[in-house]
């Protein structure tokens, strides 16, 4: 079996999230944590331990919408399915996190696009896939390339609320993104909402779970090198109590 890694790595640095949202990781090396170790073991001296060198730890502060992450439908708002409270990570089913892979190809849309329920079906159309309940459909933007970089925030189409709504009414539980939001990045979206007075166009994608509660993976990587079908996903999240979301690893899987 191929096994590709479709995660970023949590990290420190100012370009995966906006200015002041990213995590910080203060990394203690075996040369700093030496008297740490030792006050579990009264009476030995540093010169005992091997090289005198205690353990490598960290100290992570962070989001749960740091990183490679699944949000759940609370995120998104109190209610799904039409006004059922919406549930959190860790009540999320273990089923919906595991199935048949997608991938669609929107790296020709410009910034701040709006996908429409029309485009999302031509989408699926072009690569001759019918979709079934279950299936784990991953997004390509534009913003996968310059994940890390001062554009990565602002970069890449979003996923608008019919767009969303024609994965979920067809059994979509799943999907994900290599941008920083499923919806079009807030720079692009507050022009708009300026210039018509429309806030209905905020969130719209997220705000999708209100109707038909989901999840969605955010800041995917490596999408590029998957085929349009042909693989699973695996994105089991970190089962973090009452939140909105959970950090992940997910991965596309292929037999060979």
């Amino acid at each position: 079996m191929k096994i590709v890694d479709l995660s970023n790595p949590l990290e420190n640095t100012q370009y995966a999230d906006p200015p002041g949202l990213g995590p910080r990781i203060d990394y203690m090396g075996h040369d700093q944590t030496a008297d740490q170790m030792l006050q579990f073991f009264p009476g030995v001296t540093r010169d005992q331990l091997p090289g005198g060198e205690g353990w490598a730890v960290e100290q992570v502060t962070l989001s749960t919408h740091n990183g490679t992450h699944l949000d759940a439908p609370y995120h998104y708002h109190s209610t799904m399915d039409g006004g059922k409270r919406a549930i959190t990570i860790d009540e999320v089913p273990l089923e919906w996190c595991y199935g048949r892979g997608v991938k669609l190809d929107f790296r020709h849309f410009a910034d701040g696009h709006v996908v429409t329920g029309d485009e999302m079906a031509a989408a699926f159309d072009a690569i001759g896939h019918e979709l079934a309940p279950g299936d784990i459909v991953l997004v390509n933007t534009a913003a996968g390339e310059v994940y890390g970089q001062p554009q990565y925030v602002g970069t890449g189409c979003g996923m608008g609320h019919d767009a969303t709504v024609y994965l979920t009414e067809r059994g979509v539980r799943v999907c994900g993104t290599d941008a920083w939001s499923w919806d079009a990045p807030f720079i692009h979206t507050a022009a708009r909402v300026a210039d018509t007075g429309d806030s209905g166009l905020i969130w719209e994608g997220h705000r999708a779970g209100m109707v038909r509660g989901y999840c969605h993976i955010e800041k995917l990587a490596n999408l590029a090198a998957l085929p349009a079908t042909g693989f699973d996903v695996a994105c089991f999240p970190v089962k973090i109590k009452d939140a909105s979301a959970g950090w992940c690893r997910p991965v596309a899987m292929f037999r060979e």
